[in-house]
């Protein structure tokens, strides 16, 4: 399985920025899928995971309000949607597939990762 992130950038702060992810296989619409953030010097942490369907959400404390997660199975596409942001945002994003089908927060439930997609936010 591969995942593809795309869709970073920079923006100024209370700017939004929509990033994307896709899988190269068919089987991840039948697995949860997260996103998390690293930040220079810092341990990569969960910002957000949705279940197979969609139909669970889950976000860190630090997101909720700002940044919404979706999927369209169809297409094999997921997205997060941040809006607000500041700069303590700034990180590489990395979308992640969970090894089962719900959605989780702990970075060993995830099984494949991408390879990230950096997010500036500048004050």
């Amino acid at each position: 399985v591969q995942l593809q992130a795309c869709g970073g950038g920079s923006v100024q702060t209370g700017g939004s920025l929509r990033i994307s992810c896709t899988s190269s296989r068919r089987t991840a619409s039948n697995n949860g899928m997260g996103w998390f953030r690293q930040a220079a010097g810092k341990e990569r942490e969960f910002v957000a995971a949705i279940s197979w369907n969609g139909g669970n959400t889950l976000y860190a404390d630090s997101v909720k309000g700002r940044f919404t997660m979706s999927r369209d199975r169809a297409k094999d596409l997921m997205y997060l949607q941040m809006n607000s942001l500041e700069p303590e945002d700034t990180a590489v994003y990395y979308c992640a597939q969970n090894r089962g089908p719900g959605a989780a927060t702990i970075r060993s439930q995830y099984a494949y990762w991408g390879q990230g997609t950096q997010v500036t936010v500048s004050s």
